[in-house]
């Protein structure tokens, strides 16, 4: 049977804009399943926080549920290659943090290069750390501290929550603008390394906010100063480090990212929620809570953020020498 012309064309113009009309729904219709977020690191620590504040928001937000999957081991890298080896579709993000631009100078033998094989979707907070005391422990101030680690080298015990950690990265980076030998003390996570400076088997500690709190608060810890550049709302009276030594300044981050090569609306998507979220003022108001601020940015952002942060971090754990064990 032949069509008539007019009704042929129609059917033409139609069948040409299925491939369009096609990805539109696809996208439009994203998540049509449950999304994994997947952390590095254990259950009940600042990154699994943040993984499930933003899980429940996007779940809330998209309908679909966002769960939360804890890989921990190898400072990250569990989780960030399984995140790499996923069907880029959008189903698998991970939970990307400041160990990610550690991670390329500490392992020498990656199978995976995270600046190519991570796409960011978007930053989420960034926040502070602080250098805490035992109450025992001299030295009341940053200048007392140096002052007293000149005078006793390698005599003062700074507690780390094991290689390439936050605690880590940070006391070499206060070491070498300090110039003071101080002996940096591995545990196996904060939390253990937290115990034995409560205990006085080490002086001193870089811990986060919202695991020092508390213990500052009953007089158990003695706060020093902030790792940010600007004093803490939650302390406005402890100083910040760079107050005594100009330049230094650590902020642990966190935010969302998915396999390279992920469509660009499935991105465009999770970043305008995962925005929206951080301009929530209950939100907001939790970021303060704990320390930080939020970290709101187009994709392009958060990508021109990490590779400044790697070239930084880059540098200090190569000056130090440092490598995973």
């Amino acid at each position: 049977m032949k069509l008539p012309r007019r009704k042929f064309l129609h059917l033409a113009a139609s069948a040409a804009a299925l491939p369009i009309l096609s990805r539109i729904a696809w996208a439009d219709a994203y998540p049509s399943k449950p999304v994994h977020i997947i952390s590095g690191y254990a259950p009940g620590g600042i990154n699994d926080l943040f993984a499930r504040l933003m899980g429940q928001w996007l779940s809330q937000r998209l309908g679909q549920q966002f769960i939360v999957e804890n890989r921990s081991g190898a400072g990250g890298n569990i989780a960030t290659e399984a995140v790499v080896r996923s069907a880029p579709d959008g189903y698998t993000l991970l939970l990307a943090d400041i160990s990610n631009t550690f991670n390329p100078a500490l392992y020498d033998n990656l199978k995976f290069n995270f600046l190519r094989d991570i796409a960011p979707i978007a930053g989420i907070f960034k926040g502070a750390s602080l250098l805490v005391a035992n109450p025992s422990f001299p030295p009341k101030s940053v200048p007392e501290l140096i002052a007293y680690a000149k005078a006793n080298p390698g005599k003062i015990s700074m507690a780390s929550a094991g290689i390439g950690s936050i605690p880590h990265i940070c006391g070499e980076l206060f070491k070498t603008m300090a110039g003071v030998d101080i002996v940096q003390v591995q545990y196996r996570g904060a939390g253990p390394a937290l115990v034995d400076m409560l205990g006085g088997q080490t002086q001193i500690m870089f811990a986060t906010v919202p695991s020092s709190l508390g213990y500052i608060k009953a007089g158990k810890l003695r706060a020093l100063a902030a790792t940010t550049k600007t004093r803490l709302n939650v302390f406005p009276d402890v100083p910040t480090v760079a107050e005594f030594l100009p330049g230094f300044e650590m902020t642990a981050w966190t935010g969302l990212g998915a396999p390279k090569d992920t469509p660009r609306d499935v991105i465009a998507t999770l970043n305008k929620e995962t925005n929206a979220a951080l301009a929530d003022q209950a939100m907001r108001a939790r970021f303060a809570e704990l320390g930080g601020v939020a970290l709101p940015g187009s994709p392009a952002d958060f990508g021109a953020f990490i590779g400044t942060e790697a070239e930084k971090w880059g540098k200090v754990i190569r000056t130090a020498g440092i490598k995973a064990e």
